[in-house]
């Protein structure tokens, strides 16, 4: 053995006999040194303290509930900004009598800053659980560009993630990976809000709301996005897996499962391009109408090689519905079984190519 590798091994078992796991490593603040982590008290003051006074610090929170009574916030400019990490089994819940009508945590929400060249501009949150205790709103979105969310499941919010208008302009150019979004199957619940343009949104899962995406922000990207429909019945109707009212939005190999309406594009949507995306039902809700692709206008949208998964003929199936004539959008290399459509007009055939 060397001695180097004897070192590295006295080192790791000196801190598991602190009791300290070895990725708190120097320089990382331990959050439970500071704020109740037993569900116990309120910490939102104690934790927004520490972001206060930490500037361009790792704030690292161990496994346990930390209550949060009212939202915490991180400062947008790179001289302030803060780096939050939660443990795997980190907590952050909302308190019981939560009434606030903003994000539990909220990134970007104090010190507005539009720098991407000062270090410190790409911030970030990872890991642990965002829990809205049925009632809050997740994780939010207000200022800075290049702002990171990793590994984050959130359980039982209103609205996951709401990626507000960008301080480039409407740019936020943020990038959302490997999160987990389930809701508190209201009516109003929804999964992801994106008012601001140029994100990426990669492996993200998403049940228990009746929207799964909705846009608003021109020139976003989502790969492997995958809400499912867990709502209640009495709210099919009006379920949709993506809504998009912009411009631009690329779709890659997404999947909108068991949804009313699969995509949704408003009146204003343009120039989407979905490629190599699902829209299936796993089964047959007589008397309900399942549809692929719903336009409020002209079609617009590029759409290839989709796979659509009619269940059985119970349901009006409907593969494309128009709001308007016309429109430059074009279906290529559908894979489906035509003979599940039992809509009558079969508009999708005059855009196949």
């Amino acid at each position: 053995m060397t001695l180097k590798k004897a070192v590295a091994i006295i080192c790791l078992a000196a801190l598991a006999a602190a009791g300290e796991p070895p990725a708190l490593r120097p320089g990382f603040i331990n959050v439970a040194d500071f704020a109740p982590s037993d569900g116990s008290a309120d910490a939102s003051a104690a934790i927004q303290r520490l972001i206060d006074e930490n500037p361009n610090r790792t704030l690292w929170f161990a496994d346990g509930t930390y209550l949060l009574a009212a939202p915490i916030f991180t400062p947008a400019d790179p001289r302030r900004s803060v780096d939050l990490q939660l443990s795997n089994f980190a907590i952050l819940k909302a308190a019981p009598g939560w009434t606030n009508t903003e994000a539990m945590v909220r990134l970007g929400g104090i010190h507005p800053a539009n720098d991407i060249r000062t270090p410190g501009s790409v911030y970030s949150l990872s890991g642990g659980i965002i829990d809205g205790s049925g009632v809050a709103k997740g994780v939010a979105i207000e200022s800075g560009r290049e702002t990171r969310i990793r590994r984050v499941s959130m359980k039982r919010v209103a609205v996951g993630l709401h990626i507000k208008k960008g301080a480039n302009g409407n740019s936020s150019d943020c990038d959302i990976s490997d999160v987990h979004i389930v809701g508190n199957r209201a009516p109003s619940s929804l999964g992801v809000l994106i008012e601001a343009a140029d994100n990426t949104l990669s492996n993200m899962r998403i049940a228990d709301v009746q929207t799964g995406v909705e846009i608003w922000g021109g020139g976003n990207l989502l790969t492997n996005v995958h809400p499912l429909w867990t709502n209640p019945g009495d709210q099919y109707a009006d379920g949709v897996g993506f809504r998009d009212n912009a411009g631009n939005t690329s779709y890659n190999r997404c999947y909108a499962d068991h949804f009313s309406v699969g995509w949704l594009f408003g009146q204003n949507a343009y120039n989407a391009v979905l490629d190599a995306c699902i829209a299936y039902w796993y089964a047959p809700s007589p008397g309900k109408r399942h549809t692929a692709i719903k336009c409020e206008g002209p079609f617009r949208a590029h759409v290839s090689d989709m796979q659509i998964g009619f269940k059985g003929t119970e349901a009006l199936n409907t593969v494309l519905e128009v709001g308007a004539p016309g429109g430059w959008g074009f279906l290529r290399d559908l894979r489906m079984d035509s003979r599940l459509v039992n809509e009558d007009r079969k508009v999708y055939l005059e855009y196949l190519r």
